[in-house]
């Protein structure tokens, strides 16, 4: 069983933006980040999703199993509920409007392929440590500054991930 966090963040939506992954499996934690430099949030949001079903973790096995805890329900709703009726029609909207980001809905659609993925929304800034830490790697590589992302065994990890 795998369990990632996500998160997103932009600064002046659309501006400098940046977004963090965690993802932990039995005894090892990876983290991910990184930066655009003109970008909008649900842009990072996003970012953030695709990187962490894209993980070479996951991608060398369509038998593991992810539990995906994002605060974003933009990202969760739309992948689990939306994204099939976006494709019905043509990428409209229920408004007939265009999808916005559906380059990136579709980047993710095809990563999801063939993967056993639980998503689940959590509040964001609730003190869940897993995604406060995403939101510290998001919002610092949003700011410009550089951040030590941990890559090592789950025992040494700081942050306490629910399981």
């Amino acid at each position: 069983m795998i369990t990632i966090y996500t998160d997103g963040s932009s600064k002046g939506n659309p501006g400098p933006g940046g977004w963090g992954v965690i993802i932990a499996s039995d005894d090892k934690v990876i983290e991910l980040g990184g930066r655009e430099e003109h970008t909008t949030n649900n842009r990072m949001e996003l970012t953030a999703a695709i990187r962490a079903v894209s993980c070479q973790l996951l991608a060398n096995s369509s038998k593991l199993e992810a539990t995906i805890y994002c605060d974003a329900s933009y990202v969760v709703k739309g992948i689990t509920e939306w994204i099939s009726g976006w494709q019905k029609n043509n990428w409209k909207t229920a408004n007939k409007k265009p999808v916005e980001n559906k380059d990136l809905w579709e980047e993710l659609f095809e990563a999801v392929q063939d993967k056993h993925l639980v998503w689940k929304i959590i509040a964001g800034h609730s003190g869940i440590e897993g995604n406060e830490r995403c939101d510290v790697i998001a919002t610092t590589f949003a700011d410009g500054e550089k951040i030590a992302l941990y890559n090592g065994t789950l025992e040494k990890y700081s942050v306490r991930l629910s399981f």
